[in-house]
Parts: structure tokens; sequence; C-alpha cells
């Protein structure tokens, strides 16, 4: 099965005998608030305009639980996501294709909780809703109750000392930007810096200019070249699990599975006792 679908393919299938059921999480993470200015509204995105048939899904309370210790997004309450994604109208008997304003970041975060939890088909749209050529639709789709029961623990997930083991018997990637993995900024968690062991593969980087993912060829040779494949047990963790998913899909693409660490560097960051390195070198 496919990872992603592209916006032709996505049409086509809209048109056909069963149809996906498609979510928009439009999301981003923003520091408007820390500024004075409002904070990005995906909602009122969605009732701007949206693919014909979307149901709207709020990544901050529908795909993750409150911040805390645990992160800034860690894992969403079992039975609220699933009731969620029911109202949504999912169905394990439907494929799912998941969307975004074009980052990639949120609807990755949707794909990796419903194949954590063992929905058999879901994709995202590869480039987001700026891929899009069809209409858009302003009407609010009221879908059929869906029968999705969520069951955690069919893909991978870490935990910190989990996550910490990975970097020193396999490889886990650093999905932030270079700068905050050096500890040369950090603008938004405790401190500055990366998991010892850990290896920088800034996220942007599986994506081409136009937010579409690079070929599969080339994504496993970047991860590759990075120290994954050949066997090697892979992770993946960024600021608080939604960049992070993203990296995830990415090497589903490029055919490398990966475990996703969901509290990221967000609850790394806030336990003292865990050590921090600084600087290029992974240690």
């Amino acid at each position: 099965m496919n990872a992603i679908i592209s916006a032709p393919e996505l049409a086509s299938e809209l048109t056909g005998e069963n149809p996906p059921v498609v979510l928009d999480v439009r999301w981003q993470l923003s520091l408007a608030k820390a500024a004075g200015e409002p904070p990005f509204d995906g909602r009122a995105e969605y009732a701007a305009g949206h693919v014909p048939g979307a149901v709207f899904v709020d990544l901050d309370r529908e795909l993750a639980s409150e911040p805390g210790t645990n992160g800034r997004h860690p894992l969403p309450d079992v039975t609220g996501f699933g009731a969620a994604m029911r109202r949504a109208g999912v169905t394990p008997a439907r494929g799912v294709v998941v969307y975004d304003g074009g980052q990639g970041w949120a609807a990755a975060r949707a794909w990796w909780l419903l194949r954590w939890t063992g929905h058999p088909d879901v994709r995202v749209l590869d480039g987001g809703l700026p891929a899009w050529e069809g209409p858009l639709s302003t009407d609010r789709p009221a879908p059929a109750e869906g029968d999705f029961r969520p069951a955690p623990g069919a893909v991978g997930l870490l935990d910190a000392d989990g996550a910490a083991g990975l970097a020193r018997s396999g490889v886990l990637f650093d999905a932030r930007a270079g700068a905050r993995y050096r500890g040369e900024v950090e603008p938004i968690d405790p401190v500055g810096g990366h998991i010892p062991g850990a290896v920088s593969a800034p996220t942007d980087d599986n994506v081409a200019e136009d937010g579409r993912f690079l070929s599969p060829e080339a994504l496993r040779q970047r991860f590759t070249a990075l120290g994954a494949g050949n066997g090697t047990q892979v992770g993946v963790y960024c600021g608080s699990g939604v960049s992070g998913a993203h990296e995830v899909l990415a090497l589903a693409v490029a055919g490398i599975p990966a475990a996703l660490y969901v509290g990221s560097w967000s609850e790394w960051s806030r336990d003292p006792s865990r050590p921090v390195a600084v600087g290029p070198d992974p240690q």
C-alpha cells in the first residue's frame, strides 16, 4: 500500500464506487500568540474551503492530549480518538486520505495515529491542499457514523528510554531544523540541543520546493546515507511528535519502517536528569 496519494488519484477515487474518507487536518505550529497576534485557526480555514466531502479534524484536541510532562502533543486518549474518527465517518472498510495546508506535518500525525491504532488503509495527499486542482467546497458534511475501533500497537512507538537506547543500538533521526538540533536556537522548549547519539535529519529535506515528497529512490538514498537500511532499527523524534510523524511517513515512502517517539524533545527537555548534546556531532 502506498503511504501517499496524488491529487489526480484522489480526484479519481472520489468518483469511484467506494470513495475514501477524507480528513482535513489544517494546523500550524505558531508563535503568533506570544507576539500578540491571533493564532492560526484551522477550523476557519476549513470553513472557507476544503476538498468536497472532507471532515475537519482538530490536531490539538483530537490527535493529542493536553500538553504537560509528556510533551506538547502527547498521545490522545485512545477512546476519545476512536470516537473522533467514528464521528468523521472512519471505518476499516474504506480507505482514509488525510491532508493539511501543504506542510504535511499535521496530515502525517493523523496518518501515523490511524496506522498505530490499526487502520489498514491510510494515505496522505502529497503536497496537501495546494496540490488539489479540483473545486473547493464550503459545505459541512455530516458523514454516517463510522465503526473504526482503535487497536494501538500496529506500528512502532518509542518512549524516552526507548529513544535513548535506539540512538545507541540503531539510528535515531532528529527531524527538527538543524539549528535546533545543534542547540543554536530553541524558540519553544526549555533547552536547546538533541538526544545524545541522534542524527540530524531535518524534515524539510524530504520534500521538493512544491511541498511534494522526493521520489522513493531519492529518499532511500538520503536515509541510507544517514545510517538507515540494511536491517537497522530506525526511530524518529522532533519537537512534539508532529514533524517527526512526517519523517516516519517519508521513511515509509522510501520503504524503511520506523518508530516514532511521540513525546520528542518537548518531553525529553523537561526532565533535567536526561542528558543533552549540543553541536553538530551526534554525541
